[in-house]
Parts: C-alpha cells; sequence; structure tokens
C-alpha cells in the first residue's frame, strides 16, 4: 500500500484535481493552460520547483496575465 499525501486543490478552470506542491508554471503547463489565462489558484502554489533537489532556482517569471 502506498501513500500518497500531497496538497492538492481543485482547479475550476481545468476541473481537476492539481498538485499545489509545485509552481504555477509547472501547473499551466502540465494542464495545457493557455497563455493569458488568470489562474483560480494563483497564491496557492510554491515559489520554488520540488522536481530535483539540484534545481532549487526561485521562479522569476510569473505566468502572463
Amino acid at each position: 500500500m502506498s501513500v500518497f499525501d500531497a496538497p492538492v486543490a481543485r482547479c475550476d478552470a481545468v476541473r481537476e484535481m492539481v498538485l499545489t506542491d509545485e509552481t504555477e508554471c509547472e501547473c499551466a503547463r502540465e494542464h495545457d493552460c493557455p497563455p493569458g489565462r488568470i489562474c483560480p489558484l494563483h497564491g496557492y502554489f510554491t515559489d520554488t520547483s520540488g522536481q530535483a533537489e539540484a534545481h532549487q532556482e526561485r521562479v522569476t517569471q510569473p505566468l502572463p496575465h
């Protein structure tokens, strides 16, 4: 048995549950959000990517609104 303990939230724009332990840009790419879409979960995402410890860079480019 595995345990999945990640923060999730319902996104009304894509009508799916999304992980909020990634950056907003990563989520937008994953769910094919069009450029300029205002994210209904803006502010709920982490500021840094957790995909690889070697790349813990601060996200400097927000999604275009």
